[in-house]
């Protein structure tokens, strides 16, 4: 039997997945990292960090590994989305990266907006500028890290500085470039005329991969600290949300997935490049060859119920928080949650937006809280699937994948929301599956990612919505939209009491 290594670099750890020829995930580890939030806004991380923890998850999945390890052909990789890694002359890594959950560059937003124009950015990165992406995040050290700046020779994304410090090679993949603002999605290279316009030297911009495609192999380094063999070829492997694509089996044309991790994401495959959004959604290269995907993204989707269950009931187990919740009818007894607790993506665009708990009263416990997180990261979600549908496009079946797809609950929840047939995949591992499955095809083990699908992929349990639920989650989800414009500019004015220090 033979075996491929799939590596999910997320936000708070690595995860690492042990995939034999049938698809079986054989063995898993983990490995957390911290996130540091000097100010509100502020998310960054060290890279050595991620380095450290997945050699020491390959060192442990190599030391527990019954069999021969040379039977072990292939390591492909996931990664956190948009995160900046600058690299200076001797590739060393200048500052710490900042993260896609980073909102300090609303200013630089407002700069690429000015300066490219948003025709411009519909038409070339189809996409328009905020504060996640991976080109403010450039401004934003040239205009505050001058020095740091001028020390830059490269820029990587997090799991091709973590692939770098492998591999010793230096790419960046279509699927994950296509979420820095600065590539041509159709025509798949660098943008010359959105550098020229900021002002970057391209020379800053990596090399171009395929995500199916092969770097080299582990260096004398690596195969010492972990044990691997130096024969192990390294795929180039995709964004995180590409990855989960191609885990969940999202590899033609109607199909559409909904995944709950620390952000959300309703994702819908696209054969092609060409098609317009106005920017309501992302718009961004697939990690299949030759395909593209439309997205939403809730900011604080996992984040949100993970951050009240550590501020609020820190002492309760999480299953025993949800089994609470799952006794809590529709609607949480009056209580309505947004989730915009680090600002929101889809489909408001706003980095100041806060989050809020609507219609508390003395009657509220935490189970009513907990649900209602629960519904208000699943409202946020459905925003994504009605601009789809308005755009005509057809979502009867939704693939769930991540956090909410471990939950009973929250899958009913989803298919009552979403008013779709949720389905869920024998493998909930998403975006580390979908990096084994591009080792695998790589590795040669089949003829394309979609024969990939057949083999590791199957319904692990299909959950319809129900008639009486869905039209009240209709009537609650009317309710949900019409906070944003009631709190927004409360909201603006709130930011002015932020960062400050306390007394």
């Amino acid at each position: 039997m033979k075996y491929v290594i799939g590596v999910d670099l997320g936000t708070s750890a690595v995860k690492l997945l042990l995939v034999n020829q049938k698809g079986k995930v054989v063995q898993e580890v983990s490995k957390e990292y911290p996130l540091m939030q000097e100010k509100a806004g502020y998310s960054e991380q060290n890279p050595e960090d991620w380095v450290e923890q997945t050699i020491a998850g390959l060192s442990e999945l190599a030391e527990s590994f019954s069999g021969d390890l040379s039977d072990i052909e292939g390591i492909s990789f996931s990664g956190q989305m948009h995160g900046l890694v600058l690299l200076d002359e001797q590739k060393d890594v200048i500052r710490p990266a900042i993260l896609w959950n980073d909102t300090r560059t609303t200013a630089e937003c407002q700069e690429i907006t000015e300066r490219v124009g948003k025709d411009t950015l519909l038409q070339i990165p189809k996409n328009i500028a905020l504060e996640g992406f991976t080109l403010p995040k450039i401004l934003w050290v040239r205009k505050h890290e001058p020095e740091n700046y001028a020390k830059a020779k490269l820029f990587l994304l997090p799991k091709d500085y973590l692939r770098f410090r492998l591999t010793g090679q230096l790419h960046m993949d279509y699927s994950d470039a296509a979420g820095t603002l600065l590539l041509d999605i159709e025509k798949r290279s660098w943008s010359k005329e959105i550098c020229e316009a900021l002002d970057i030297d391209p020379d800053l911009c990596p090399s171009l991969i395929s995500s199916h495609e092969a770097v080299g192999n582990i260096n004398e380094e690596i195969v010492k600290k972990t044990g691997l063999p130096e024969e192990i070829s390294v795929f180039a492997g995709g964004a995180d949300n590409a990855c989960g694509a191609v885990g969940a089996g999202i590899l033609e044309e109607g199909k559409t997935m909904a995944s709950i991790g620390t952000s959300g994401v309703v994702l819908s495959y696209e054969g092609a490049g060409d098609k317009s959004f106005e920017g309501k959604v992302h718009y961004f290269n697939h990690a299949a060859p030759d395909a593209y995907y439309t997205m939403g993204v809730t900011l604080a989707a996992g984040h949100s119920l993970s951050w009240f269950k550590d501020t609020f009931a820190e002492k309760i187990e999480f299953d025993d928080l949800l089994n609470k919740a799952n006794n809590v009818a529709i609607g949480a007894n009056g209580l309505l949650f947004t989730p915009y607790i680090v600002g929101e993506r889809t489909p408001h665009v706003d980095a100041s937006i806060r989050g809020s708990f609507i219609g508390v009263d003395s009657s509220h416990e935490t189970k009513h809280f907990t649900r209602a997180v629960i519904e208000g990261i699943t409202f946020s979600l459905n925003e994504s699937v009605e601009i789809f549908r308005e755009n005509g496009k057809v979502i009867d079946n939704v693939i769930a994948i991540g956090g909410g797809a471990k939950s009973d609950m929250w899958l009913q929840i989803q298919a009552d929301v979403f008013n779709a047939t949720v389905i869920k995949p024998n493998s909930e591992q998403g975006p580390g599956m979908g990096a084994a499955m591009l080792a695998a095809y790589g590795s040669g083990w089949f003829e394309s990612l979609q024969e990939c699908a057949s083999v590791f992929l199957e319904d692990a349990k299909t959950v319809e919505p129900i008639p009486e639920n869905v039209e009240k989650y209709k009537e609650l989800f009317t309710l949900y939209q019409s906070v944003y414009a009631s709190t927004n500019q409360i909201n603006k004015k709130l930011m002015n009491y932020r960062n400050n220090d306390e007394k």
